[in-house]
């Protein structure tokens, strides 16, 4: 069967080419194997009632340049860079949450993700540092977050609630 001169069969297999091309441009979450998170070793400081030791933002461009490529190479995801604006290296735990500089903690988030994971980091922090979170289930609920990025809005009332 042809289309217009074109077989259903070559038109069907650019389709699905063309979706999974789509469906690997960037990840939706961190990949557990490559960003587990790690939590800072090296404080500069230690903040909150709980003294969560904190390590200053030192994340510099050839590494932020390295977690691409890790990405695209082991992963296959494109990460087709039009605007820089649209991706940043993200702490998958947060520096405020006691998160570390380290590639095991670094990961490419997307701005369609890190829109809905901001907040949450950021509400989550002030939390923490009014004393009315641990940093144990703050990490606990940014992980879940982060990594089934549809739990993000429901973790964020949570957080607002408490």
């Amino acid at each position: 069967m042809t289309v217009s001169g074109i077989s259903f069969f070559t038109l069907v297999l650019t389709l699905f080419v063309s979706l999974n091309a789509a469906a690997l441009d960037y990840p939706k979450g961190p990949d557990a194997t490559i960003t587990p998170g790690s939590l800072c070793d090296h404080p500069t400081e230690y903040r909150y009632p709980e003294r969560i030791a904190y390590c200053e933002r030192d994340v510099d461009p050839h590494t932020k340049q390295v977690i691409f490529q890790i990405y695209r190479e082991q992963l296959g995801y494109t990460l087709y860079i039009r605007n820089r604006q649209d991706y940043k290296i993200d702490h998958l735990i947060p520096l405020c949450a006691g998160g570390s500089n380290h590639d095991n903690n670094l990961w490419p988030q997307h701005v369609s993700v890190f829109t809905v994971t901001d907040p949450l980091e950021s509400t989550g922090c002030e939390k923490l540092s009014a004393g009315r979170i641990t940093q144990m289930n703050l990490v606990k609920l940014i992980l879940q977050a982060k990594r089934n990025l549809e739990d993000a809005p429901k973790i964020l009332k949570q957080l607002q609630s408490l």
